[in-house]
């Protein structure tokens, strides 16, 4: 099977940054890059922050986009979106829909099990994992201990030296996720978003990472700076392969860049 992931799209129709941050330009750039690789995905993860605000308008400009996807795909929420307007228009996507108030799911179709959590707080840009999401992990973790899968998180699950952003991190309930998923030989990686950059850890018996975003990246500054600046780096996408040594994952660039060439 062949993963691809990408997040943090920020689609908005205005605001602070609407001029300077083109996402709408990037995320088409973005989905005509995914369409053309060759073995094309056979699913797309989208791990949050869909929108900038959560507005329902700007989910509006996002659906007919990502409808140009020649893959499946499946969304979660990260701290700038709104569970129920991502609900109502993306009503089509049924695992959307349950265990409400959360938006988190399993899904058992592809060779890879998908587990989706949320991690997000209403009207807050910290995640945290509350007793209730956590219990739900546990169960729905223990009911196919040994099938290889993969969890889906905004928030990611440790701190990554970006001090500012880890402000914004995954606050309450870190420690007790890495609890439940240690005795978990199976879970292949733990794919995030939330840091608009490539980040990798290892947290219990597996491997955790953050997914560059596509509209702008955070700058790497693993000093105490006063504010936090992002930059155009190249958006980019991964791709994480299953074969017979587990999950392997490739980095990407979203761009024209000069070659390939002939070795």
């Amino acid at each position: 099977m062949l993963l691809a992931q990408i997040s943090d799209l920020h689609i908005q129709r205005e605001g602070a940054h609407s001029a300077l941050i083109q996402a709408e330009t990037h995320l088409l750039r973005c989905i005509e890059t995914l369409n053309r690789l060759r073995p094309r995905p056979d699913l797309l993860a989208i791990t949050g922050d869909l929108t900038e605000s959560g507005r329902k308008e700007e989910y509006l400009i996002l659906k007919p986009m990502l409808q140009k996807l020649k893959m499946p795909f499946l969304l979660i929420p990260g701290n700038h979106d709104s569970r129920e307007n991502l609900r109502e228009t993306f009503r089509e996507h049924a695992y959307l829909q349950g265990d409400a108030p959360f938006i988190q799911y399993a899904i058992d179709t592809w060779p890879l099990r998908i587990v989706a959590l949320d991690t997000t707080v209403p009207m807050r840009s910290h995640g945290e994992l509350c007793s209730a999401r956590l219990a739900w992990l546990a169960r729905t973790l223990a009911q196919q201990p040994e099938r290889p899968t993969v969890v889906l998180m905004h928030h990611p699950p440790f701190a990554t030296g970006i001090r500012l952003m880890d402000e914004l991190g995954l606050l309450e309930g870190r420690e007790a996720f890495a609890d439940i998923i240690a005795p978990y030989g199976n879970i292949e990686r733990i794919l995030c978003g939330h840091l608009h950059r490539t980040i990798v850890c290892r947290v219990g018996n597996t491997v955790a990472s953050t997914c560059p975003g596509t509209a702008h990246q955070i700058a790497l500054d693993l000093g105490a700076p006063d504010d936090l600046y992002f930059n155009f780096e190249p958006p980019g996408y991964q791709l994480h392969s299953q074969g017979a040594h587990g999950l392997v994952t490739h980095h990407a660039v979203i761009g024209d860049f000069p070659g390939p060439y002939a070795f």
